[in-house]
């Protein structure tokens, strides 16, 4: 039988797979995280017809003489370029920007990949839409251990935060230096020099009061050479009593001068005693701004709904009912040496081989893992213009390769008549 009978049966079979990968590039134009694949072909064994001479006697060396014997599949890769964006607005939808896959979990098998479609179950359970638990860290008090070896994500619907009372405040802002009257107080004028900021804290129990914090300017050497001054800090309550445990606050050259290694006074007593950092207040010419910059403290707060936002680091942040976020676990992420080693095991999932190399897991934004882009998904990567020129090229492959066989045929039609 003539050998391209053969060559043209590997083609067809060859270009019969081209079309069948290019079809599956179309049919998931719009799958969210899907990777396109490309076919490289190979040709097979070839029929030594003449072998190769050396160059000898004064004549030239020849060429080895083959016949090739057909065309076949040398391998199908996955082209895992980043797909476009799709902003969706739902903050279970997570894209990466960049290297990287998500976990998930399908029974004892962590499966990886690029879909960041996910959502959360009755049990609370961070999942992908066909169901497998997103793998990360489930916090503890706000506190996730990212060392630890990866799990299913719980988002803990009802989880409550005990109230916590104020202890700690930040001040900021300037304590006037000037020995003129203040323009807003006209009673301060001289030495005596008086600020009055008010501080809302929290009791043990989570109810709110209002403190109110004078500071007294009891010395001002605004003209020595270094300028110091120096305050007298007291509390009082909202009715008005004075609370005891007054604090001294020097400046030298319009900075605080505190105790070495640490940044703080303290002011009050018992129930009503506050560390308040005073480490960026200065007393300096101009108006006194001084004012509260944050506190601790908090009402005591449920997490009653499943809202929560996303982190471009992949930490999950939930919203109480007293208004305090508190981060509630943190997406893992992985990356292979070979990502074109990965196996499709469908719903858009691969699985690791031996050629992918071990997953390396870590937290987004770490080296090598990517970002997160929270309310967005990623599309497929495919390029319909390179597909569709895909089919025009595998369909006259495959029309081509199918001649070879009709003239084949029509080659061993005249030997037969031969006969007659």
């Amino acid at each position: 039988m003539l050998r391209s009978l053969y060559s043209g049966i590997s083609g067809l079979h060859a270009h019969q797979q081209m079309m069948d990968v290019t079809g599956n590039n179309i049919a998931n134009v719009n799958t969210v995280g899907f990777k396109s694949q490309q076919v490289q072909f190979k040709d097979t064994l070839s029929q030594m017809v003449g072998a190769a001479g050396s160059p000898q006697n004064g004549q030239a060396g020849t060429n080895p003489a083959q016949v090739g014997l057909g065309v076949r599949v040398g391998g199908i890769s996955q082209n895992f370029t980043q797909g476009s964006a799709q902003t969706t607005g739902k903050s279970g939808d997570m894209m990466i920007q960049g290297d990287g896959f998500f976990m998930t979990r399908s029974g004892g098998e962590v499966l990886y990949t690029r879909a960041g479609s996910f959502s959360v179950d009755a049990n609370g359970t961070l999942c992908a839409t066909t169901g497998e638990p997103v793998q990360g860290w489930t916090g503890t008090n706000g506190v996730v251990n990212a060392a630890g070896k990866p799990g299913d994500i719980r988002i803990p619907l009802g989880a409550t935060i005990p109230s916590q009372a104020t202890t700690k405040a930040t001040f900021k802002g300037n304590l006037s230096s000037d020995d003129i009257p203040d323009p807003n107080n006209p009673t301060n004028s001289g030495t005596s020099y008086t600020t009055i900021i008010p501080l809302k804290v929290f009791d043990a129990q989570g109810a709110t009061h209002t403190v109110t914090a004078t500071f007294l300017r009891t010395s001002n050497q605004n003209t020595a050479t270094p300028p110091t001054s120096s305050w007298d800090v007291s509390l009082t309550d909202e009715n008005g009593n004075a609370i005891a445990g007054n604090a001294t606050l020097d400046f030298d050259s319009g900075k605080p001068v505190l105790a070495p290694g640490t940044t703080t006074i303290t002011v009050g007593s018992g129930s009503n005693q506050y560390t308040i950092d005073v480490a960026d207040v200065t007393s300096y010419s101009g108006q006194s701004d001084a004012r509260v910059f944050q506190t601790d403290g908090q009402t005591a707060g449920a997490l009653t709904s499943l809202a929560f936002t996303v982190s471009d680091t992949g930490q999950i942040i939930g919203v109480y009912n007293n208004g305090l976020k508190q981060v509630l676990a943190q997406v893992a992420m992985s990356t292979f040496a070979n990502p074109e080693g990965l196996e499709k095991v469908g719903n858009s999932m691969y699985r690791s081989t031996v050629n992918s190399g071990y997953a390396q897991v870590g937290t987004p934004g770490s080296a090598g893992m990517g970002d997160i882009i929270t309310g967005t998904l990623e599309m497929s990567n495919v390029d319909l213009a390179q597909e569709f020129t895909n089919l025009v090229v595998a369909q006259r492959g495959f029309q081509a390769n199918s001649k070879i066989i009709t003239t084949s045929d029509e080659l061993l039609q005249e030997l037969v008549s031969m006969k007659r």
